[in-house]
């Protein structure tokens, strides 16, 4: 049986685990759960009257390890993926503050080392599933980063046809199937470098109403 590695991130949550080679000489399974926004009182294991029902995760605390003493740089997204996936401050980047954009370049440089490239040293497959949020390099027109209007890159035509370098498959990982970000665009599901579909349609959101408005791929209404 083929040594494998499974992360998932499904759209906020990432999970590692590593499945052995040999039965006679078996490396430890691997499993590195991440969720946003997720409390060390959010499982009953640490808080009883928590009235979500967590018992996989407490048998997790039950039969493993507890660490509850432990401290980050930062609280969001893209800086917590980058740190784990490479063992370095995001400010060490170019991310200085807040999170990754729609469709800005990967974050994570090419040629630096990552915890599933290591496991793929020790033999281990990799696998990524869900929210990705660190980066790609999308085929089309880029725009300089950090600008006023930073997220402006959502009205620019992209080519969602091409592989998009740049993203797991190219930062370590064997297989991936998710998303970029699941609340911003392109809203389409990615297995391996490619879309699943071809975006076709845009929606706007009316926050004076509270209601979604169909428009052109454009930009324009509908």
């Amino acid at each position: 049986m083929t040594t494998r590695l499974l992360v998932l991130s499904a759209l906020t949550t990432g999970l590692f685990t590593a499945l052995p080679a040999h039965a006679a000489d078996r490396p430890p399974n691997i499993v590195v759960i991440l969720a946003d926004d997720f409390g060390v009182g959010d499982i009953q294991a640490h808080y009883p009257n928590n009235k979500i029902a967590t018992p996989n995760l407490d048998r997790l605390v039950r039969e493993g390890m507890t660490f509850t003493d432990a401290h980050s740089p930062s609280a969001v997204c893209s800086p917590t993926r980058y740190g784990i996936l490479t063992g370095r401050y995001a400010w060490r980047t170019r991310l200085q503050e807040w999170v990754v954009a729609a469709y800005e370049p990967p974050l994570i440089a090419e040629g630096r080392p990552t915890l599933p490239q290591l496991l793929q040293t020790r033999g281990y497959h990799t696998a990524c599933v869900g929210k990705w949020h660190l980066g790609w390099d999308w085929p089309g027109p880029q725009r300089p980063l950090m600008t006023a209007r930073r997220n402006g890159q959502k009205d620019l035509p992209w080519d969602f046809a091409q592989p998009i370098p740049g993203g797991p498959i190219d930062r370590g990982f064997s297989q991936y199937f998710g998303v970029d970000l699941p609340n911003l665009p392109p809203f389409t599901f990615i297995e391996q470098n490619r879309v699943l579909e071809l975006p076709t349609a845009k929606l706007k959101v009316d926050t004076s109403e509270g209601i979604v408005l169909p428009v052109a791929f454009n930009g324009l209404p509908a």
